[in-house]
């Protein structure tokens, strides 16, 4: 008979029976713009043209980490997705643009397709939340490059915003009142450090309870990526918005200068927020330092 494509590790027909099962969880997101049908080569948006004037699009990609390894480890996929989706929308809105459209990128070594269709109801509830059209994605068996059991994500995401409305660095200026959203926990933030200190010791801690917690570690590192679309998007509606930073990676002191002209700086009183008790049991277990922390 000779050698297939299923016999190096790739079942065309198990992908094929994916995208059907997840076609209604993509439809639940869709706008009136998008165009065409599921499972073309590409996704297609009509732009309002009536509603904007002079329209610029604004894209962004991003993945969720090294968390991944979190989900891995309780065989729990049922958030990640809407990580993957926050973390890039939140990264579009603070331009000003509203998200309009997500595409996702699944790379797998061996498709599980009840594994893949729960990471793609959570993308499909991030873009619910976002008010964006979980347009299309791309999933891909690579047998050999990934470990058993185990997947990777990226998202790419494309807002619009009304060219006169753009908001960022040219018009932050001396004076300005620095307002600071809640964070819902770690966000996909860190997680290099975090499964340094609070995982590697022993993974079996993911499933017990740290004193003064109502959650399991596990539950408290899964807690998902806060989407501030709506809220972002709202306040520049009612307010004076002149700029939003995005807190990732970098933290406050790498991500508010970037919505900073070069003669101006922030003041950030600490202290004037309360800290989520996760990141003082992470301080604490890795004795690291205040700088360190931000």
């Amino acid at each position: 008979m000779g050698t297939s494509y299923k016999d190096a590790g790739v079942d065309i027909e198990a992908g094929d029976e994916f995208v059907k099962n997840i076609v209604p969880l993509v439809k639940t997101t869709h706008r009136p713009e998008v165009m065409g049908s599921i499972g073309g080569f590409s996704g297609m948006f009509a732009l309002d043209t009536e509603k904007y004037r002079q329209p610029l699009l604004v894209a962004g990609t991003d993945g969720v980490g090294t968390k991944l390894k979190i989900a891995h480890l309780l065989d729990d996929h049922s958030t990640i997705g809407f990580d993957l989706v926050a973390m890039c929308v939140n990264d579009v809105v603070v331009t000003g643009a509203e998200p309009i459209m997500f595409l996702d990128y699944f790379a797998t070594s061996k498709l599980n397709p009840e594994q893949g269709a729960k990471v793609v109801a959570s993308i499909a509830e991030g873009c619910r939340q976002a008010g964006c059209a979980l347009l299309g994605g791309e999933t891909a068996e690579m047998p050999g490059f990934y470990q058993a059991g185990e997947y990777d994500l990226a998202g790419f995401c494309v807002g619009v915003v009304e060219r006169e409305q753009v908001i960022g660095t040219h018009l932050t200026r001396e004076g300005d009142i620095l307002l600071g959203l809640a964070a819902s926990g770690l966000h996909s933030n860190g997680f290099s450090l975090v499964r340094k200190v609070l995982v590697d010791p022993d993974p079996a801690d993911l499933g017990k309870c740290p004193p003064g917690f109502t959650e399991t570690l596990g539950q408290q590192l899964l807690q998902p990526t806060r989407i501030y679309v709506r809220a972002a998007l709202e306040m520049i509606k009612e307010a004076e918005i002149h700029a939003l930073a995005h807190i990732t990676g970098g933290g406050l002191i790498g991500n508010l200068p970037r919505v900073l002209p070069d003669h101006l700086a922030a003041e950030v009183q600490s202290g004037s927020w309360p800290v989520a008790p996760i990141f003082e049991l992470l301080q604490q277990k890795g004795d690291i330092q205040a700088d360190e922390m931000l």
